[in-house]
């Protein structure tokens, strides 16, 4: 199939149409993912007092309101001494309070008896920096901190049950269908989520948004690599990465204009409209409609193609494919598809073994990635910008992981900048306590040198996997990246055990992978693979390719010894 590219090109009017409507809806998942940043985000607070307040104390400082003290609130250990007006004073902290007994003087520090109660009366907030979230409404604070916690755990695990059944049914009934579905949903329960009435209603509902988000990042993967040529398949894929920081960027923005959750929730959902209205345009790829045998429809996307691309001569499929004596190109009587799952990855041992380092990659690099983004998201400042900036860091490194790819090839770029990840975690490791600047700058370099080998491993999969099972191959390296990203906050915890602890995992993870991807076949400038059995053939080529090589340096070794041979016997003869 990769001759049809030859014909109607690597890259015309159609497929840039193709690519860029559906890149767009790229940006929704990057949205979706991120969106919990500010949506469940806990605020300074502390316990409501039982009626209304006339003083307020924090250390020295007085106030007449307690809204006023949050600019110099500076530790959750802090206190407020309040003073109501019937002159009962009161010690607020975020989950109790107590009354004190017998003390009518306003001082912030007290020694004697005090009653504690329970915050039966709510919490007090900080909104100066933010109207409203998920935990300011449902009070998820204190006891209940753990629910704000779980939200986005549980949104990543709908993106890995997304990933794999999406990726899964894409091959089975084609890759339009689940991007019609998919993103459609997306624009659906992302207005939904706006309009849950509970947090269990929120969390169910952002469950099944992760689900048909990680469902369309891991089709769009697919459909663009099957639609775009050789000469431009490297740049294609690999930007997909760029219209998901996009939308990180997006959520920065619009976190930063809307500081109310539902209402953020809902400008973030309509921005995706436009591609829900147009998605029913796009065609099916040819490779699929070719893997299950769909002849006339091939020819028509390819007439459709050479229409948009203006090509003149005529293409026919039994150019590439020479349809055997007495059988219809139509393939009315064609044995149906075989249905393929997830054990065909197992096929033998060399699809075996590739899968289990395919996958490793996949969680190294989300667990790598996100280990890193926890860290950049503590530079201090405005938060909003580091979002941003944590966003649009990410492009330069798909740019220059497009640059390597086309010109070292897939295996030889992902391989170092792994093993360059292992170095910056050992350096971050011996860098100073004082010297803050290096090591934020560090830290940004790991979080580039993961996140080029993250946005690799999607077009790499795809390469290595045939038609048949390439989006299953995607979705389940995907289900597996997503493990990574559920681990990697507590990775990020172990810093209470030993500081340095999250660079010692990704730097070992990191090194083995480093070391497994150096075994897989290379892909650069090969067609997409349609079978099995051209899959496995990858792994024979390569090592046709290292005889020569090893022969010629048996070979060498040989001369060498022969001339040392030689050399020795004519010093004898010499001496």
């Amino acid at each position: 199939m990769e001759g049809l590219f030859e014909h109607v090109g690597h890259f015309g009017r159609f497929q840039a149409y193709a690519y860029f409507t559906s890149a767009f809806q790229a940006i929704s998942c990057g949205i979706h993912y991120l969106a919990s940043v500010f949506i469940a985000v806990t605020p300074n607070y502390v316990c409501r007092p039982p009626g209304n307040v006339s003083l307020v104390l924090l250390h020295n400082n007085t106030f007449s309101q307690i809204n006023e003290v949050w600019d110099i609130w500076t530790s959750p250990k802090d206190y407020l001494a309040v003073q109501q007006e019937n002159g009962d004073i009161w010690e607020l902290r975020r989950c109790s309070r107590f009354k004190r007994e017998g003390s009518f003087a306003p001082t912030y520090t007290y020694d004697g008896n005090k009653t504690l109660f329970a915050c039966s009366d709510g919490y007090q907030y900080d909104h100066s920096h933010l109207e409203s979230s998920i935990v300011t409404d449902w009070d998820l604070v204190c006891d209940h901190e753990w629910l704000a916690k779980l939200a986005q755990p549980t949104f990543m695990l709908g993106v890995l049950i997304g990933a794999v059944v999406f990726g899964d049914i894409a091959d089975r009934v084609g890759r339009r269908p689940i991007m019609w579905i998919t993103s459609s949903c997306q624009f659906i329960f992302g207005l939904a989520v706006a309009f849950t009435f509970n947090y269990y209603s929120f969390v169910i509902t952002r469950f099944i948004l992760a689900m048909v988000s990680s469902g369309y990042l891991v089709v769009v993967f697919v459909y663009v690599t099957e639609y775009v040529g050789i000469k431009f398949r490297t740049w294609a894929s690999i930007h997909i990465h760029t219209f998901f920081a996009v939308g990180v960027m997006v959520v920065a923005l619009v976190g930063y204009l809307v500081r109310t959750w539902w209402i953020y929730q809902i400008i973030l959902s309509v921005i995706t409209l436009p591609f829900v209205m147009c998605c029913w345009m796009l065609p099916e790829t040819p490779f699929w409609l070719h893997s299950q045998q769909k002849c006339k429809e091939v020819e028509r996307v390819i007439a459709t193609m050479e229409k948009w691309n203006k090509v003149s001569t005529q293409f026919k499929l039994s150019q590439l494919f020479p349809v055997e004596e007495g059988r219809e190109p139509s393939g009315t009587d064609a044995q149906p598809a075989k249905n393929h799952n997830l054990f065909d990855l197992f096929h033998n041992w060399t699809f075996a073994r590739r899968t289990i380092s395919v996958w490793l990659i996949w969680f190294t690099g989300s667990f790598g990635y996100y280990v890193f983004a926890l860290n950049s998201v503590n530079l201090g400042g405005n938060e909003y910008f580091n979002l941003f900036l944590a966003g649009a860091v990410e492009i330069p490194s798909y740019i220059v992981c497009c640059f390597c790819m086309d010109k070292l090839g897939r295996r030889n770029t992902l391989a170092p900048f792994l093993l360059l990840s292992t170095v910056i975690c050992i350096v971050i490791m011996v860098i100073p306590e004082d010297y803050n600047t290096i090591t934020i700058v560090m830290s940004m370099a790991g979080k580039f040198s993961v996140g080029t080998a993250f946005g690799l491993i999607y077009l790499y999969t795809a390469e290595l996997y045939p038609t048949l099972i390439r989006s299953l191959a995607v979705g389940s390296g995907s289900m597996i990246c997503r493990v990574g990203s559920v681990v990697a906050p507590f990775c990020v915890y172990l810093t209470d055990v030993w500081i340095f602890m999250p660079q010692v995992l990704v730097g070992t993870l990191t090194l083995v992978t480093g070391i497994l991807t150096l075994m897989l076949p290379e892909t650069l400038g090969k067609p997409l693979m349609n079978t099995m059995e051209e899959a496995a053939d990858t792994e024979e080529q390569e090592k046709m390719k290292r005889k020569p090589m090893e022969a010629n340096g048996v070979v060498m070794e040989k001369l060498e010894s022969s001339n040392a041979d030689l050399s020795r016997e004519s010093l004898m003869h010499r001496l």
